[in-house]
């Protein structure tokens, strides 16, 4: 008897979201689809630990951009500009009243236009992350060593920064990085350089040695010594130290949409992973329960995935 022919597990996980997201976001689905598709661009992370001025100076030379920085001066023009709109609407509507009172209700529109920018407080300025403007393909090159053998940039996908911009860390807060392999927001954590103390735990021993291998590549070991590296089940993690941190990142293990689109090695669509899937839900909300039990009273967490789809993200929130 012939056998069935061998489908792909990225063709699996294109005709997965095809139906799934294609319901979802409806006319927005075929530019999402040709985005997660496209090769990958990265973001440079640049490294504080190095010296990183005539880094920064080089990449704003090729026309890269530190978005973290660029973001509340787009958010400010924006709405800067639907305020001028609406005051705009405004004036056309009224036919009666002076010039003077129209300018102050524009005025005072604005204000309000920018003072209510949440970005503005929780961005921090230490982590800087370049990346290069739509359309443009260019490439960063390799990472660096500086003159003590710490690398000036990790490349990374720049939406990986949000999570932890979202945490907010203040002055000596305690945080719990819960699934932190690779390494990529434990080391922006460490960027913002205030910390008090970090934890960074992976259920994965191999992808804990990555973790290692970049915190030894970017951080001095002083810096080094501050963080904890765990490898447990992040779900036991309240038995562990519960009720201990301020901020908990919960970056939970998902589809991860683009890698499962563009790599067939370790793609959770292949069909012998195919009930790991379906419990990915299950799991997410197990992990991001222990995350609020590790939290002290007051404190805060964040929830994150790689993936679009709505039972990994709000179905596990609500």
């Amino acid at each position: 008897a012939a056998t069935a022919p061998r489908i792909p597990p990225t063709r699996l996980a294109l005709h997965h979201f095809d139906v799934s997201y294609s319901l979802q976001l409806k006319d927005l689905w075929p530019s999402v689809r040709a985005g997660l598709l496209c090769e990958q661009k990265y973001g440079a992370l640049l490294n504080n630990f190095s010296p990183v001025d005539h880094v920064a100076q080089e990449l704003e030379l090729q026309n890269a951009t530190d978005f973290v920085s660029e973001a509340p001066k787009k958010a400010q023009r924006s709405q800067w500009g639907a305020a001028a709109e609406e005051a705009g609407r405004g004036e056309s509507r009224s036919q009666e009243g002076s010039g003077e009172g129209r300018t102050v209700m524009q005025a005072e529109t604005m204000t309000q236009a920018e003072m209510s920018l949440p970005l503005r407080a929780s961005i921090s300025s230490n982590i800087k992350c370049y990346t290069f403007p739509r359309g443009d393909i260019t490439r960063f090159r390799p990472a660096r060593p500086d003159t003590l053998g710490l690398l000036d940039y990790y490349l990374m996908d720049a939406a990986s920064l949000l999570p932890v911009l979202a945490l907010n860390v203040q002055p000596d807060d305690f945080v719990l990085d819960l699934c932190a392999a690779p390494g990529g927001k434990t080391l922006a954590l460490l960027q913002t350089g205030v910390c008090g103390h970090l934890a960074a735990n992976d259920v994965s021993i191999s992808r804990t040695k990555r973790l290692y291998q970049i915190l030894h590549s970017y951080i001095p070991k002083e810096i080094r010594e501050t963080v904890s590296v765990t490898s447990c089940d992040g779900r036991d993690w309240e038995q562990l130290e519960g009720g201990t941190f301020h901020k908990v990142l919960v970056d939970v293990p998902c589809t991860t949409d683009r890698h499962s689109l563009m790599e067939d090695d370790n793609n959770i669509f292949h069909r012998r992973r195919t009930k790991e899937r379906q419990m990915l839900p299950m799991l997410q909300l197990q992990l991001l329960m222990a995350g609020i039990l590790a939290t002290k009273p007051g404190g805060e967490v964040v929830y994150s995935t790689c993936s679009l789809s709505p039972l990994q993200n709000e179905y596990v929130i609500e």
